[in-house]
């Protein structure tokens, strides 16, 4: 029998992580059936599952690989940023990573043994953040009166307000102001003088 590259089975594994972020996005975490699994990612249940020990498995591995993308892009630019693109629809699944989102949220408040799991995941992105703001502040370029604890809860509740207006398909086309607010909320005011 011949032997597989790890190549092929890199890339096979992200054509199932990217069919499966399009099924999950499209009908949610108890919608996205082994049937609509194979059909989004044309594989069989033995390709998918070969890959992924279950469904959640999979969802698991999903909603990890997103934080983990949304974790570089905050690295490299800041959390704002990962807002910025999921509003210019430039993020590489917009759309399929939103319903990602949203459905973490909502197995997150039903769900205690995926809380559980994914609270092992999700410091990553907290992580990230807390490293930019730190080395904005050592840069001069962050506000020094707020811990960067508190910043990072603040920028982390305004990411979870926007996946919400978002996800309610409230218009999104006016809210860069908005964002340029936020960003500029944590930002260090020089030369200004206190009242």
């Amino acid at each position: 029998m011949p032997r597989v590259s790890q190549d092929h089975l890199d890339a096979r594994r992200r054509q199932i992580l990217d069919g499966a972020r399009a099924c999950f996005g499209r009908y949610g975490y108890e919608g996205a059936t082994v049937r609509r699994l194979e059909e989004a990612t044309q594989l069989s249940r033995g390709a998918i599952f070969h890959h992924f020990r279950d469904k959640e498995s999979l969802f698991l591995a999903l909603a990890e690989d997103d934080a983990a993308r949304m974790a570089d892009v905050v690295a490299e630019q800041g959390l704002v940023q990962v807002m910025r693109e999921l509003l210019s629809g430039r993020s590489q699944h917009p759309a399929d990573w939103l319903g990602t989102r949203l459905e973490v949220s909502r197995r997150l408040r039903t769900d205690p043994e995926f809380r559980a799991r994914w609270a092992e995941r999700s410091e990553q992105l907290t992580t990230a953040t807390r490293k930019r703001l730190s080395w904005q502040r050592q840069a001069g370029n962050l506000r020094d009166d707020i811990s960067i604890e508190v910043l990072a809860a603040y920028l982390e509740l305004v990411l979870e307000g926007l996946v919400s207006h978002l996800a309610m398909g409230l218009p999104a086309d006016d809210l860069e102001p908005v964002l340029n607010l936020v960003e500029e909320s944590v930002r260090r005011h020089r030369g200004l003088n206190p009242a």
